[in-house]
């Protein structure tokens, strides 16, 4: 389903109430135009509507699992009365059992259940009785509708991602989903067991021997897989056993990009005509890159906003702007020199072509780069500029605390003051910047 805003409290006959249209992809499922829920609570008693806001994304969360049940052939009845007992229940201060579960379990809960009713002389409320008893069967969920349950959960963590971000957060799930049903079948989750988890590891263990895949690409779908069925399991009570659990293959080994030495960057990357074949932008952000260390996703995502050549000291400010930063220590400012000074005066609105896109950046540089015998070692990459551009900064002996801030690492010392200022950083710089071609 595509993101939406998150939605508001209205006000309705002194009650703050969810509002929402259904989206035209759900609207042959649902002929209603426009849905209200009361959310309970009186505009009187939450004037600014802080609780409201609450309770209406939450609402929001249900209304939304409710439509994908709908598109997906569930009962919309089943899963809004399941949805609906469970809140009840917990209004009376229990966790929701299923009746199966409640007549498997000890008999002191079962009757303490039926006395918490007859004390709130609700033995005789349908709705009530179901909440308590456990009269609405939890929903079920296939591995196929795994990665749009998963995502509904966890929406708030999309909103600060761009497009391209979302896409890459999406990928691996569905990789791994469909690996998984590969191997055991299109299961509900609430009959995954211990010998299914199993089979996948097994599976995987065959291809990394047999094909020479890669033991990380192997964990990582095992811990995709096994962290959207605790989140799912969490949110909706579902009492799933950790089948995955301390699966995943050892013998990883992390992977590391090699750096270029400085004289190969100069004398080779640098020379004259070099890069002829790349496109104005791509040529240009490899300048970018080489003198600011930036990664490639903030070099491709610069702006007129994160551009500032009129100021005393130019540089490129590193900020969200429309997407996720990598790190909470990401955010920064580079002064400009060298090639990535000159490259930026030719681009001060930044690179439309790649914005939100440089992973198509990675592909057609390193592409260029091995057909021009441009990569030393099948460890080289575009990304190896940064390392060494890293590497640089060292053999001078620029502080650590500069290299940190430059880099956008975390620094070992908790964080006090401004942190280097651009004239400092723009003295390490200076010591380590390229000289660009004569013909940018």
């Amino acid at each position: 389903m595509r993101r939406s805003a998150a939605p508001k409290p209205h006000k309705r006959e002194g009650i703050w109430y969810l509002v929402r249209r259904v989206p035209k992809e759900f609207a042959a499922f649902d002929r209603r135009c426009l849905v209200r829920i009361s959310t309970g609570v009186a505009v009187a008693d939450d004037p600014r509507g802080v609780r409201a806001r609450d309770a209406v994304q939450s609402l929001g969360a249900g209304l939304e699992a409710y439509w994908r049940r709908l598109r997906e052939g569930q009962s919309a009845e089943a899963g809004l009365r399941f949805e609906a007992a469970r809140k009840r229940a917990r209004s009376f201060g229990l966790a929701y059992r299923s009746n199966e579960e409640l007549a498997a379990g000890p008999l002191d809960e079962l009757m303490a259940r039926i006395k918490l009713l007859l004390d709130k002389k609700s033995i005789e409320d349908a709705q009530d009785v179901s909440a308590v008893m456990g009269g609405e069967k939890r929903p079920a969920v296939r591995l196929s509708g795994l990665i749009k349950e998963f995502e509904t959960i966890e929406q708030q963590n999309l909103l600060t991602m761009s497009p391209n971000q979302i896409k890459k957060w999406r990928n691996p799930k569905k990789r791994a989903v469909a690996n998984l049903v590969g191997v055991i079948g299109d299961k509900e989750i609430a009959s995954l067991t211990r010998d299914d988890a199993i089979a996948f590891r097994e599976w995987w263990q065959k291809r990394i021997v047999e094909d020479g895949l890669d033991i990380g690409t192997a964990n990582k779908d095992i811990g995709h897989v096994s962290k959207m069925l605790r989140v799912v399991d969490l949110t909706h009570q579902l009492k799933l056993e950790p089948v995955f659990r301390n699966l995943r293959l050892s013998g990883a080994v992390p992977g590391q990009r090699a750096a270029f030495t400085a004289e190969f960057i100069q004398e080779k990357i640098l020379a004259e005509g070099a890069l002829d074949g790349l496109n104005d932008e791509a040529r240009h952000l490899i300048y970018v890159i080489a003198d600011t260390g930036l990664r490639l996703s903030e070099a491709a995502n610069l702006t007129t906003e994160t551009i500032h050549l009129d100021q005393e000291i130019p540089h490129v400010r590193v900020r969200p702007n429309g997407r996720r930063l990598k790190t909470g220590h990401s955010a920064r400012d580079i002064p400009l020199v060298g090639g990535a000074l000159a490259a930026i005066k030719l681009h001060p609105d930044g690179f439309p072509r790649y914005r939100d896109k440089a992973a198509s950046l990675s592909a057609l540089v390193n592409k260029v780069l091995a057909s021009k015998e441009l990569l030393p070692t099948s460890e080289h990459s575009l990304y190896s500029l940064r390392h060494t551009f890293e590497d640089r900064l060292t053999a001078v002996e620029a502080p650590e605390k500069v290299i940190a801030s430059l880099m956008g690492h975390k620094w070992i010392r908790p964080k006090y003051g401004a942190g280097p200022s651009l004239a400092q950083k723009r003295e390490w710089l200076q010591k380590i910047a390229f000289t660009p071609p004569g013909r940018m």
